[in-house]
């Protein structure tokens, strides 16, 4: 099977992670898009033998990131003028979402840290795929999907232990 086609019978997990960054299913769609055109393009630069998911997933995080960024850039202005009516008033003030931007890049990072076999299992549980799916598609016995799965989340949690009391989670 070449390149192409592996890139390509990736698209439903890419769609599912690119729902997550986004939280809008158009923008979702655009950003599968995107990072399939990219991988497409760039595909010679794909090492055979790597992990294709991690590369993908690299490549649409990274243009996740950089469409955000530009979006900020546009939206920015100077305001040069005397009338602090919208400032002081409340009926157009916008929530930050900035802080769920870098609890989702330390929760990402976190998971790269994971030694592969945990990773690969718990990335292919949070992409919705059940237990024995797992199982089968990494050939191994469900038990040990389970266990991979635990002890993932176990040192996640540990890892991220700074976010639990912020947002109330100090029991979970």
């Amino acid at each position: 099977m070449d390149i192409s086609s592996k890139i390509h019978n990736e698209q439903r997990a890419l769609n599912s992670y690119a729902l997550q960054l986004t939280k809008n299913s158009e923008d979702a769609n655009d950003l599968v898009q995107e990072t399939m055109l990219k991988a497409l393009t760039y595909q010679t630069k794909f090492k055979e033998g790597t992990n294709l998911k991690g590369w993908l997933y690299t490549i649409m995080r990274n243009s996740f990131i950089n469409n955000y960024r530009r979006i900020m850039r546009r939206n920015t202005f100077i305001d040069t003028t005397d009338n602090t009516y919208f400032l002081d008033s409340t009926n157009h003030t916008t929530e930050n979402d900035g802080e769920n931007k870098f609890l989702a890049e330390d929760i990402q990072e976190a998971i790269k840290t994971l030694p592969e076999d945990l990773r690969v299992t718990f990335e292919l549980n949070m992409e919705g795929f059940k237990y024995h799916e797992i199982a089968e598609e990494l050939d191994i016995p469900i038990g040990t999907v389970k266990t991979r799965i635990f002890v993932a989340k176990r040192r996640l949690r540990k890892q991220l232990k700074s976010y639990s009391s912020h947002y109330g989670f100090e029991n979970a």
